[in-house]
């Protein structure tokens, strides 16, 4: 998809945000949603549904698909956006969109405004938009299995990269927000290259102090203003310093600041740090589990990024653990979920479009069912294995009979 389109925003009722959030709790489950399913998830009649789902066809918020064996619709990365606003409007955290000021492998960034006019980045995880010709190519698994719902790793990116984000900031890390500055890489010549190299490995020491590895330290993710002052950027692949690999991540990015600095401004230190320098301070990264990053969302971040030093590029690559990863979500039923009354607008923010209380509730229904299925495998271990005993006691006992 293009650039972000905001103008239909207004004019969705909701109705139509109801047909969205059914079709995104479809894809959980589904590759492709039915619409006698996105009706009854909805709480809507099928003909009502059916003229819904045509105007949001129309309009690029959902794509009709059909196969030899069942036709639906899927969300697009526009509508998907368009939850994402609808929640960030009725909080009242932005009541305005602007222009697109950035692009990235796997994001975009647009300036946004609250009701005080004070101006905010806004930030599109785009997973999958030019890694998945990697994926192809490189996994053999992948024609075996479903497609990967980008759509949900966009989703557990983006939650993990706030969640470093917000901890960082409250511990005044210079994190993104927006300055007049420029990305390093575009940045010619600078007055003192001593001073900003410093800066620099004492942030990347700092971060590892703190239980933090950045991943992708480089020109790339870091921003320079006319004051010589860094702000650093792009969470997602961040690492503790618990990581089995963490050594090598710390030492890459600390190449990729001395590589950079000696072939932009050829400048060259003797002193740079090591991951033996490291005097941990802080359990930053423990921290963050504790606050609502749990065990089970970093095992799924697995998905999002290598954990070795075998990878040959940064772009996404996906381990043969993805296997059907609606599957680990089970839902509450859609009348629980979606029950409203028409009548009654004052009860709306309590509705399905409170997109926060529904994903919530996802997240807690997966740490229950993982759970349950490590007791559920635990028990029929148990059984097994006295199955198995009660096998060899009974062939002995006919050994000794026929004797």
């Amino acid at each position: 998809m293009g650039k972000l389109n905001v103008v239909m925003l207004r004019y969705l009722s909701r109705d139509h945000f109801r047909v969205l959030t059914a079709v995104e709790m479809g894809m959980k489950n589904h590759e492709i949603v039915p619409a006698s399913l996105i009706a009854s998830i909805a709480s809507l009649k099928h003909g009502g549904c059916n003229k819904i789902v045509r105007e949001l066809v129309k309009h690029r918020l959902l794509a009709y698909e059909r196969t030899k064996t069942v036709q639906g619709y899927r969300l697009t990365n526009g509508g998907y956006d368009y939850l994402a606003l609808k929640t960030l409007s009725s909080r009242q955290v932005i009541t305005s969109v602007g222009n697109q000021m950035g692009v990235g492998k796997e994001s975009d960034i647009y300036i946004v405004a609250n009701e005080e006019e004070k101006q905010l980045a806004l930030k599109l995880h785009r997973l999958g938009r030019t890694s998945f010709r990697n994926l192809k190519n490189k996994r053999d698994y992948h024609k075996h299995r479903h497609k990967v719902s980008w759509l949900y790793l966009s989703r557990l990116a983006a939650m993990k990269e706030f969640a470093y984000m917000k901890a960082l900031y409250d511990r005044k890390f210079p994190v993104p927000k927006l300055v007049n500055g420029y990305p390093l890489y575009q940045v010619r010549q600078i007055e003192d290259p001593a001073a900003v190299y410093n800066e620099l490995m004492e942030l990347i020491v700092k971060l590892a102090n703190h239980g933090l590895i950045h991943g992708d330290f480089n020109e790339f993710n870091l921003i320079l203003d006319n004051e010589d002052r860094i702000t650093m950027i792009d969470f997602p692949q961040m690492v503790s310093t618990s990581h089995p690999n963490a050594e090598w991540y710390f030492d890459r990015d600390v190449k990729c600041i001395r590589d950079f600095f000696m072939k932009r401004f050829n400048y060259e230190s003797e002193l740079f740090p090591t991951f033996q320098d490291i005097r941990r301070a802080c359990c930053l990264d423990v921290e963050i589990a504790a606050s609502g990053y749990t065990k089970e969302m970093q095992e799924e971040d697995e998905l999002l990024y290598p954990t070795g030093p075998d990878e040959e590029d940064h772009e996404t690559e996906f381990p043969p653990l993805v296997e059907d990863l609606e599957g680990k979500i089970k839902f509450k039923s859609s009348k629980d979920l979606l029950q409203s009354s028409e009548d009654d607008d004052t009860a709306e923010s309590a509705q399905s479009l409170d997109m926060t209380e529904v994903r919530y509730g996802l997240e807690e229904a997966e740490g229950q069912i993982i759970a349950a299925r490590i007791q559920g495998n635990a028990k029929s271990s148990n059984i097994d294995f006295s199955e198995d005993e009660k096998k060899i006691e009974s062939r002995a006992t006919q050994k000794r009979c026929a004797r």
